[in-house]
């Protein structure tokens, strides 16, 4: 099944053009990394997918519909978004965080319902964070708050997550947690899942399939083992790497 079909996709900004004529489908199920070097248009494509920016030509699909002719809370029930750069949370406890993920099934004045509640609490159960539910947001790790995040995603009821660049304020240890807990929820309950991601050695341990852009365009669709190669890291990178393999799965390091 098709998650996202994308037909000659274009998006500019005065002066530039990010994505420059997009042709892509993306499959549901899997665990997708989105690469590319700094300015490739990751972001951009991110943004264009989630429904957050319109494309100045072409035409995005989720599932079959024009993402274009769908009702904000129609989307958000069927894509969940997160952005680089979360929102503050000042002041807020992490319950009430991952209960905003139901927003779009009640609205601002809706009272929460019996399944509201089980929503926010299987999806807190399903991320390890039961006991941090008191918790204010701002005291949390960076790899607690990350699941808070994610956690309010899946409260959301969507099936399809997008997180753009989802670890870039991490340890390695809280990469590990975040993109593992996201490969687990994929493969137990068929969620889909986009990420943008800069480390191309967590993209092949954690995802299934690679898109690769450089200057808004497609330069690298296909399996993650396709990207771990040296040409192929040349390629999206610009960059000589070598790939080695140890307790089989493989790693890139830069010449």
């Amino acid at each position: 099944m098709t998650l996202f079909s994308l037909s000659d996709v274009t998006y500019d900004v005065p002066g530039r053009r990010l994505v420059d004529g997009l042709s892509l489908n993306v499959a549901a199920g899997r665990v997708t990394a989105l690469l590319g070097r700094n300015g490739s248009g990751k972001s951009t494509l991110m943004r264009l997918i989630a429904g957050q920016l319109r494309p100045a030509s072409g035409r995005i699909t989720h599932s079959g519909q024009d993402i274009a002719g769908l009702a904000p809370r129609a989307l958000a029930r069927s894509i969940a978004y997160l952005p680089q750069v979360t929102p503050p949370a000042e002041g807020m406890r992490l319950g009430e965080l991952v209960a905003l993920g139901r927003y779009p099934w009640r609205g601002a004045l809706g009272r929460f319902r019996p399944e509201d509640h089980a929503a926010v609490a299987q999806a807190m159960a399903r991320c390890g964070l039961q006991p941090l539910s008191d918790r204010l947001v701002d005291t949390l790790s960076g790899g607690e708050r990350q699941r808070g995040w994610i956690a309010m995603m899946l409260a959301q009821g969507a099936r399809t997550l997008l997180l753009d660049e989802p670890t870039s304020a991490l340890d390695v240890a809280h990469q590990v947690e975040v993109l593992g807990l996201v490969q687990r929820m994929c493969r137990d309950s068929g969620l889909s899942a986009v990420i943008v991601l800069h480390d191309v050695n967590m993209a092949a341990r954690y995802c299934d399939h690679v898109v690769a852009l450089e200057t808004g365009r497609l330069v690298l669709n296909g399996p993650v083992s396709t990207l771990m190669s040296a040409a192929a890291l040349h390629r999206v990178y610009g960059l000589p790497m070598r790939v080695s393999e140890q307790g089989g799965h493989s790693f890139a390091l830069p010449e």
